[in-house]
């Protein structure tokens, strides 16, 4: 497995990303790693560790896409930028997989102009897989594509259901199209359009129809599809609510104890984790021809080194072919 990884990508880097590549290749047996960035500042923070692995290399770009920079500016601007030279690398099939902690809209947007898309894929869509009650469910879209059209959405239920065959363990994963009410005709022409296709489709037999926001975390529906603007706000929101329920419970619980406080924050910090985003190390975009998992933008190199294993985990399931099989299905 051959992964770029995008060294100038995320608030902190390039160390986290440097320090997360040497763990990955220590851990885990065959795995290789291109650093894909500005050499000087690259090496400079390598100077700090010794000397790169024969299984780390470098590869030269020219800038990189800042946080607070239009992403389709800053492409045309910076055309050799670390981003860019990522997925030029994996449409050239120099390597398996893109990783980046880097704008999300410049990674979305530096893969969709090489159109390196699965056969059959309209859109990519990014997909988190989100802690419930009864285990895990997978988000899909949340961000990559916020004008979404019904075709897309089917897609993110065909792709997002393989996806947590694969990475879930679930045979016949429980498929529902978010909406603002579970009953026939609710939402927008783009949500009824959506659920009489997902009914004739080829996961109809896992399609299980509308579901609310408040039904993300029952655990009762396994992939839950939404288009980009709706998916990211509820991403985001969740993300700020754990937080919050996290460190109010929290405060509370330890003020009422006289004893086993240390056995509470460990439990605390077990829950937290389900919710971190250094645990999954990243989100896939699903629906491209390769593996692309897309950080957060604070990644430390603990999720940088989750990220690369997720992206070999990916590989080794073979995703790819099985979203490629049931799209044929489809046609």
């Amino acid at each position: 497995m051959r992964i770029a990884l995008d060294a100038m990508g995320g608030d902190f880097a390039p160390g986290p990303n440097i320090h997360g590549a040497l763990e990955a290749v220590e851990r885990f047996a065959g795995l290789e790693v291109l650093l894909v960035g500005d050499r000087p500042a690259l090496e400079e923070e390598i100077a700090k560790v010794g000397r790169l692995p024969d299984s780390i290399r470098i590869v030269e770009s020219e800038g990189f896409v800042g946080m607070e920079e239009k992403p389709t500016t800053a492409l045309r601007e910076k055309p050799n930028c670390s981003i860019v030279r990522c997925w030029q690398l994996m449409a050239a099939k120099e390597v398996d997989a893109v990783v980046s902690a880097g704008h999300t809209g410049a990674v979305v947007a530096a893969g969709l102009r090489t159109r390196l898309f699965l056969k059959g894929v309209k859109r990519p869509g990014i997909a988190v897989r989100l802690p419930t009650l009864k285990g895990s469910c997978i988000l899909i879209d949340v961000g990559a594509n916020p004008a979404a059209r019904p075709e897309h959405l089917v897609q993110y239920g065909m792709m997002g259901s393989v996806y947590a065959q694969k990475m879930l363990g679930i045979d016949a994963p429980r498929v529902g199209l978010m909406n603002i009410g579970s009953e026939e005709g609710k939402g927008t022409d783009l949500y009824r359009e959506t659920h009489a296709l997902l009914a004739q489709s080829a996961i109809r037999n896992l399609y299980i129809g509308n579901v609310e926001g408040r039904d993300v975390y029952h655990g009762d529906t396994h992939v839950i599809i939404c288009e980009g603007f709706v998916g990211n706000v509820v991403l985001k929101v969740s993300e700020g609510m754990a937080e919050f329920l996290l460190k109010t419970v929290g405060r509370a619980m330890m003020k009422e104890l006289s004893t086993e406080k240390a056995l509470a924050e460990q439990t605390l910090d077990q829950v937290a984790d389900q919710f971190h985003y250094q645990e999954s190390g990243g989100a896939p975009l699903l629906g491209i021809d390769g593996v692309c998992i897309i950080c957060h933008g604070s990644s430390d190199q603990r999720s940088i080194r989750n990220a690369l294993r997720m992206a070999t985990e990916m590989d080794n399931h073979h995703i790819n072919a099985r979203i490629t099989e049931l799209l044929n299905q489809a046609d």
